[in-house]
């Protein structure tokens, strides 16, 4: 019995932990700033807990790294203010914005090729 605990603390300590890394980074002011500077703005919703909305935060996080032209925001799909604003309402939706309209937008996407592959044909 008692090593079934451990096991169990053992696969839960980390997905909690990988959940406790997300912020809410995305700003209405820096949001509409980077629409008015021409840039691609990238938004992805996440909720804690999910694995899935981690995962994809980390390729897009590294894809703002790598492209220059990109903003990338991500916020809590909880706060309901966020959450309508942008109409989503589900964790792990990717939005992409370009020249002040949405262009693309996905539920659950977590591949970096194809992630890669939507931004670079907005760029």
């Amino acid at each position: 019995m008692y090593k079934k605990i451990q096991i169990l603390l053992f696969i839960l300590i980390p997905l909690n932990s990988n959940a406790l890394e997300k912020e809410t980074t995305f700003d209405k002011e820096l949001f509409k700033k980077a629409q008015s500077d021409g840039k691609v703005v990238v938004v992805s919703s996440w909720i804690k807990n999910c694995y899935s909305c981690a995962s994809q935060m980390k390729v897009l996080e590294k894809a703002k790294n790598e492209f220059e032209s990109i903003e990338y925001f991500a916020f809590d799909v909880t706060n309901r203010e966020i959450s309508n604003l942008l109409n989503v309402q589900y964790q792990s939706t990717i939005l992409i914005f370009k020249d002040n309209h949405e262009v693309y937008r996905s539920i659950g996407e977590t591949t970096k090729d194809e992630i890669y592959k939507i931004i670079r044909s907005f760029i």
